[in-house]
């Protein structure tokens, strides 16, 4: 009982699920939360992606003019370094090879260039090594110290010398320098030459503060959010908007991590955006090079602070989804009702229609297109019922005019030559096999007519079968032989008559005969899956194909008068359709096997 209650509740469930009322709303629910949550999603991306470009540009533009006031600030110690080595007391004593061959001349340059830190304050201190090797230096007590004994073994000489008077930029002299004080200097380094001939006369350094980039960030706008350095071309730091804080050092951290990585960005583009991660946070730097001096710029950003920014956004719009969403579905209830229920009176009349009961339906509906829709059914539901009507009767008159036609066209053409057998058995006096013969042929002839039925039991088919070879054994001695192998079950099967003696007859005329030998004529009937297989075999001369359609080309066109294969195919077309299904196996020399099919209930629909 209590088995039988699940079953029973298992199969309402799934009744219920089946039907449109509950699908509408349920498909509306999966839509509307499938919509809500992609919706909410690509909003999220989106608005994510574009508050990430916003502040990418925004980081983009700061660095942007942080290296311009960087280059203002190059461009500045470049035109003090064209005016320290363009005076003319420097140039004097470099002329001679020894910046200490003159105490005055070297006076007034100390007094110069002192005069010039004065005015300039970012000028750390200047060094001027002549031909000879000395050095000059102009500075103050923290000041870097060169430390290299000859200025020629100095990491940067040979860079200097092979740029022919182009300065370049070193962090903190690559180490030619010892600073007391610990902090950042950028050495910029070129060579002097001679104002009249442009020879080399010796070479200027000139150590930038660091705090002289620290300008650059003296206006930047959220700087404990933006991480901004400024990178010499090993990627070493040379200023920072704050070198105490965490991001400072987190930055550190990653640009030890992804060194290579960053090289290759800097590399392949002059500006651009990487993602790198820390720990479970992920952050976004912005770089800009510089390819004059091969420095780079860049600033950190982390992500935690697009999605603050983002947050209220997102929660916004989340909340429109929701409601929207939920209008939506109360609605479709309404909806589904409205149209569900003229279609359930529908489905009741279409049910009836399915077994043959066409009836109209008597529904009042609530729209203009139920209404049409309505009188539209009923006006097909009489158009058909009358319809079906009349061409089942022209279909039946068709078809069995066509019969008739065909079968009309079955000549017994061997009636004469019977009758002159008989003759002439007659004239010798067998007077027994005359009486055998005219059994035979009358026999065959009541058969064929069968009391005006075009259908006859299998049993009937093969005893006319029968009769007619018994007819052309006494006309041909000795030309074939044949063999039956008939399942007593098909005896009682309906089967369209004359189908069977006219292919016996190809058999004979058209396969053994030519064959000039005893042949066999092989007859079957068995019955397998619903169907009856019926073969006619010979092993007589057979066919090509070729040769069998020029065969049913011709006897369809009527150029030869007889009833032939075409027409027992075409009766069998007409009578059980396209399921007799009739194959033909011939080889040349092997003989000819024709197979056709009967299922079962082929003859009650031909007789409905």
């Amino acid at each position: 009982m209590i088995v039988r209650t699940a079953k029973s509740m298992k199969s309402d469930i799934y009744s219920k699920w089946r039907r449109l009322a509950l699908k509408i709303p349920f498909v509306y629910f999966l839509v509307i939360l499938i919509t809500v949550a992609f919706s909410f999603v690509v909003f999220n991306k989106i608005s994510s992606n574009s508050a990430q470009n916003k502040i990418n540009e925004a980081s983009l533009q700061t660095i942007t003019s942080i290296k311009t006031s960087v280059d203002l600030t190059v461009d500045n110690v470049n035109n003090y370094s064209k005016m320290i080595f363009s005076d003319n007391n420097l140039q004097n004593l470099l002329r001679k090879g020894n910046v200490y061959s003159n105490l005055q001349t070297q006076s007034k340059v100390s007094m110069y260039l002192y005069n010039l830190m004065q005015a300039v304050p970012i000028i750390d201190s200047v060094h001027i090594f002549d031909n000879s090797g000395h050095r000059f230096s102009v500075g103050t007590e923290q000041s870097p110290t060169f430390t290299i004994a000859n200025v020629e073994e100095a990491p940067w000489y040979r860079q200097v010398v092979s740029e022919n008077g182009k300065y370049i930029l070193k962090l903190n002299g690559s180490g030619a320098f010892s600073d007391v004080s610990k902090e950042n200097f950028v050495s910029f380094i070129r060579l002097i030459r001679d104002i009249d001939n442009t020879s080399t006369l010796g070479i200027l350094v000139i150590n930038i503060k660091g705090d002289a980039f620290v300008q650059a960030y003296s206006n930047l706008p959220n700087q404990n959010s933006l991480q901004i350095v400024i990178l010499d071309e090993n990627n070493q730091v040379i200023s920072a908007n704050s070198t105490e804080d965490n991001h400072y050092a987190l930055f550190k951290q990653m640009l030890e991590t992804n060194d290579n990585e960053m090289k290759q960005a800097f590399q392949h583009s002059a500006s651009g955006f990487l993602t790198m991660k820390s720990g479970s946070q992920k952050y976004t730097v912005s770089y800009l090079s510089d390819g004059n001096f091969n420095w780079n710029f860049a600033s950190i950003t982390p992500h935690n602070l697009i999605d603050s920014t983002n947050k209220s956004l997102v929660f916004l719009a989340l909340i429109l989804l929701i409601i929207n969403g939920t209008v939506f579905f109360a609605s479709s209830f309404i909806i589904s009702r409205s149209i569900i229920h003229p279609i359930l009176q529908l489905l009741r009349s279409m049910k009836k229609a399915q077994s043959g009961n066409f009836q109209k339906v008597n529904a009042v509906s609530n729209s203009y297109e139920f209404e049409q829709l309505f009188n539209g059914y009923n006006n097909m539901i009489e158009q058909i019922d009358q319809l079906l009507k009349r061409i089942i009767e022209e279909q039946n008159t068709i078809r069995k005019a066509e019969l008739n036609t065909l079968q009309a066209q079955i000549k017994p053409h061997f009636l004469y030559n019977t009758l002159d057998s008989i003759t002439s058995l007659a004239m010798t006096g067998l007077n027994d096999q005359v009486c055998d013969l005219l059994e035979a042929l009358g026999s065959y002839y009541r058969m064929s007519v069968s009391k005006g039925r075009d259908v006859i039991t299998v049993g009937e088919e093969v005893d006319m079968v029968r009769n007619y070879l018994k007819i052309q054994k006494v006309r041909y001695q000795d030309i074939f032989e044949v063999q039956y192998d008939v399942d007593e079950r098909c005896n009682q099967f309906p089967i369209l008559k004359l189908v069977m003696q006219p292919l016996v007859e190809n058999s004979i005329y058209h396969g053994i005969r030519p064959k000039g030998t005893k042949g066999t004529i092989r007859i079957s009937a068995h019955l397998a899956e619903g169907a009856m297989k019926i073969s006619i075999a010979d092993d007589g001369v057979g066919m090509s194909e070729d040769q069998l359609a020029q065969i049913l080309q011709t006897e369809r066109k009527g150029q030869i008068k007889s009833f032939g294969l075409w027409g027992t195919m075409e009766r069998l077309r007409i009578f059980y359709g396209d399921r007799s299904n009739i194959r033909i196996e011939s080889d040349p020399g092997k003989g000819t096997t024709i197979t056709f099919f009967i299922y079962m209930g082929d003859y009650t629909t031909w007789t409905n």
